[in-house]
């Protein structure tokens, strides 16, 4: 089911494409954006950090457990709640597209695994930490990296024009409502925000704060001041470890 007005097309940096229909699909394309840059610099972050700095490994453990919580969080909402909607609509041709996110998200889980390991290990061994560990580490983050954006990119060019031509913008929103755009618990919920908002300009944000409401854009700036604290701990070793976010 579909209607004849057509939504904003957002094109945030990385995103492979955004097919236009009536469904509101930039929350999703923000989240996109954030994994984007996120597993980029978590991954040029484990090939520059010293394997023995232990402290600093400790905190891109503490930073991957919430990203990794977001994108298995994210998934989880895909396959729980959209997916299936979609399946009883799409011809043979959707069908396969969708089925191909449910089969890449089990490809990712492993390397989820690999690298959740590899950094607490490193964060657990201090100086007895080895070279080998860490090229192990940044080689699981690089794949990772490359799979989770080839898939990011699938779903921004296939997955999308399937939703776009089976969703009308009410049932868009009303999936939202069912969950889709469920807030995690507040611990993740406080690391999220300013996550969302980090390197875009404030126009990016605006539509989605409107939408969200005063608490919402008040706790924003109530927590960028310990995510930077925290960016500047785990990406130490990296030339701009800054985290600009949108006003």
């Amino acid at each position: 089911m579909t209607t004849t007005a057509l939504a904003p097309a957002p094109m945030f940096p990385g995103q492979a494409d955004a097919p236009t229909g009536p469904c509101d699909l930039t929350g999703m394309y923000l989240m996109h954006h954030g994994f984007r840059r996120d597993l980029t610099r978590l991954a040029a972050a484990a090939r520059r950090t010293p394997h023995d700095d232990a402290a600093t490994w400790k905190a891109l453990a503490g930073w991957w457990r919430d990203v990794a919580a977001l994108l298995h969080e994210h998934h989880t909402k895909e396959d729980e709640l959209l997916w299936p909607v979609l399946l009883d609509r799409v011809d043979d041709e959707g069908r396969a597209v969708l089925e191909a996110m449910e089969d890449e998200h089990h490809l990712i889980d492993p390397l989820l695994v690999a690298v959740e390991q590899g950094l607490g290990d490193l964060a657990a061994a201090g100086v007895l930490a080895t070279t080998g560990a860490r090229d192990r580490t940044a080689a699981a983050l690089t794949e990772l990296r490359d799979v989770v954006d080839a898939h990011l990119a699938h779903e921004e060019r296939d997955a999308v024009a399937v939703i776009q031509r089976h969703l009308s913008a009410e049932e868009w929103q009303q999936l939202e409502r069912d969950g889709l755009a469920a807030k995690p618990p507040p611990p993740l919920l406080f690391f999220l925000l300013p996550w969302i908002a980090e390197g875009l300009q404030p126009g990016d944000l605006a539509p989605l704060l409107e939408q969200a409401g005063g608490p919402i854009r008040v706790l924003l700036r109530l927590t960028r001041g310990r995510y930077q604290r925290r960016a500047e701990k785990a990406f130490a070793h990296l030339a701009d470890a800054g985290t600009g976010s949108a006003a």
